[in-house]
């Protein structure tokens, strides 16, 4: 409005994106009869930005839940750094690991004899992989530690119990205080050769790690039990570390040098899960690009609305030009335009990616119980729940990125209004 409470006319918007501008521009925004056509347009592209923006916000989230969930499953149980003796036998694997846990950044250190081997019950059979490990190592372990779905590791060291994963419990059907047997092929040396050793045990405790293919696989059993039963005696196969920070491996290596003397084969978790990382990655950047495009083909969709709209306007625009409005103010109406749909395309879009990135579980969990279906099985991709971790850094790119889209898109709508003659565009009405 003018000083004198009258509407805004193209006098008053001598300076750029003036009250006059913006009335003009939401005046042409709004559905009427004869644009029907030009509103439709308008609508389909206000809701492929929605779309665009929701779905971009939601995947990216997404696959940084399974980055960020998948990383803390499997350094949970399988440690940042690995130590392995060389030259002489890991008879001094308490000294190592005493040394590696003063190390600075080092949260755990912890010596383990490893070793694959057959478990059986009456009800079912796997192949599984024996961890022996101390009952206070194994309390503290990130995947262990708060895990325990039943049973107790109190006095693990002392009995001659194993604890084992959740689905290799049910797989083998049994509970806490059962018996199951393991079976090695290189058991006791006899006169005949090398005998398998099979021996009963009873599960003292049952754990979840919320990663399906650790929770079929891994079996904990005291160190010392271990050790006979894989014919290491006084030895340990590894230590594993554990560490503050895991992008600083390099640093970590560097001050283990200093700490530990002992000839050792050091590996960390870059070299042994770099392939499926990178994988990862590359599949998110994929998905990035693919799903923008619906963002261009929603930016696609201002321009032929905003040119069918300039077209549609053109003795409009002639009157304006006549009345004093300045091709910049012309240009800025439909820049006004183009840029409002975008705003409220992508605002929807952050608010609808928002929702359902929060909640994106139990959405699962509810279209599984309406269609009776199993959406994101746990046994094909590893984990109990749909992780979604929304990084607002990420949003803010995908929303300024539309953004600037929408604006580019109206420009040359834009600039084909403001390059109107009045005068031909009357002569022909």
């Amino acid at each position: 409005m003018s000083e004198s409470g009258a509407a805004p006319t193209p006098q008053d918007g001598a300076r750029a994106f003036s009250p006059f501008e913006w009335m003009v521009a939401l005046r042409y925004l709004r559905a009427r009869r004869a644009d029907g056509f030009v509103s439709v347009i308008a609508g389909f592209s206000f809701l492929g930005i929605m779309l665009g923006v929701a779905t971009l916000i939601v995947v990216t989230s997404v696959m940084n839940g399974f980055h960020r969930e998948l990383m803390d499953k499997i350094m949970g149980v399988n440690g940042h750094a690995f130590l392995q003796a060389v030259e002489t036998p890991f008879t001094d694997w308490s000294e190592v690991a005493a040394k590696t846990s003063a190390v600075q950044g080092v949260k755990l250190a912890v010596p383990m004899v490893e070793g694959a081997a057959g478990i059986s019950t009456q009800f079912g059979q796997s192949g599984v992989l024996v961890r022996g490990v101390r009952e206070n190592d194994l309390s503290r372990l990130p995947g262990i530690a708060g895990n325990v779905k039943s049973g107790a590791l109190k006095g693990f060291d002392k009995g001659e119990g194993v604890a084992i994963g959740q689905r290799l419990a049910e797989t083998l059907g049994v509970s806490v205080g059962d018996k199951v047997s393991l079976l090695v092929a290189k058991g006791a040396q006899t006169p005949f050769g090398v005998a398998p050793r099979i021996k009963a045990y009873t599960v003292a405790a049952i754990f979840s790690i919320g990663m399906s293919e650790f929770d079929n696989v891994f079996v904990y059993m005291p160190l010392a039990e271990a050790q006979l039963f894989f014919n290491k005696a006084k030895e340990a196969t590894v230590v594993e570390a554990f560490v503050d920070d895991p992008d600083e491996m390099d640093l970590f290596r560097a001050r283990l040098d200093k700490a530990v003397a002992r000839p050792l084969i050091v590996t960390d978790w870059r070299q042994r899960n770099k392939t499926f990382f990178d994988t990862l990655q590359v599949e998110k950047n994929i998905l990035f690009i693919i799903l923008t495009l619906i963002v261009i083909v929603a930016a696609f969709n201002i321009i032929s609305g905003l040119t069918m709209l300039v077209k549609d306007k053109t003795q409009d625009i002639a009157i304006l030009r006549t009345m004093g409005a300045s091709r910049g103010a012309v240009l800025r109406v439909f820049l006004i335009i183009g840029a409002s749909i975008g705003v409220m395309g992508a605002l929807a879009g952050f608010l609808l990616g928002l929702l359902i990135a929060k909640n994106l579980d139990t959405i699962r969990v509810a279209l599984n119980k309406a269609f009776d279906a199993n959406l994101f099985p746990a046994e094909f991709y590893f984990l109990s729940r749909l992780p979604a971790i929304v990084d607002m850094r990420e949003v803010t790119m995908i929303v300024a990125m539309t953004l600037a889209l929408a604006v580019l898109a109206s420009i040359y709508p834009a600039w084909k209004a403001a390059s109107l003659d009045p005068i031909e565009a009357l002569r022909h009405e």
